[in-house]
């Protein structure tokens, strides 16, 4: 199915944007067309139907924010490592993994290099101290960005305003969330 095709737009929409449509379909149906075919038109509603069908079926069997990020606390570091490369991945970025040394991850798109720091991901606080190294990596790199991921815990306030001055994002409860929903 092409990507863009009404069908394709309306399964990735919400479910009741469907059905909606299918009444409006319905309406007008109704208010155009004379007595004995408004039913046939009101019928040409039927595979938007199904669509919104299919939609909501999917919608509801779909792991929420919440669950991904429970899923995230209770994976080993091998699962939560692979995971975070392949909705990098699925996101368009190259994705080396690193070993050793402050950054766990090197992402590259369009020319430019990211450096994530995810391996701290299950502490309970989060200090300046890894974000310095993950900075002093991006520099030894020529990075011009840099991502540190935590499921749980939070960062200090100290940390937080270092990662601002220093063009580290975090990403971390919706932001992380939606990392790992988009690579289901």
């Amino acid at each position: 199915m092409p990507p863009n095709s009404l069908f394709a737009v309306l399964l990735r929409s919400p479910w009741w944007i469907s059905f909606a449509l299918v009444g409006l379909i319905a309406l007008v149906a109704f208010a155009l067309l004379p007595a004995q075919y408004a039913v046939v038109g009101a019928l040409g509603g039927l595979p938007i139907f199904v669509v919104g069908c299919m939609a909501a079926w999917r919608q509801m069997h779909a792991p929420s924010p919440a669950q991904a990020l429970q899923a995230a606390q209770t994976m080993p570091w091998r699962g939560f490592a692979d995971t975070l490369a392949a909705a990098w991945r699925q996101g368009g970025f190259e994705v080396q993994q690193l070993d050793g040394g402050a950054a766990d991850f090197c992402l590259t798109k369009s020319g430019s290099t990211t450096l994530a720091s995810a391996r701290r991901w299950k502490a309970a606080t989060h200090g300046v101290e890894p974000l310095r190294e993950l900075r002093a990596a991006m520099e030894q790199r020529g990075a011009t960005a840099g991502l540190y991921v935590l499921a749980q815990g939070s960062l200090s306030d100290n940390a937080r305003l270092y990662a601002r001055d220093n063009s580290i994002t975090i990403v971390q409860d919706n932001a992380l969330a939606a990392l790992l929903l988009a690579k289901s």
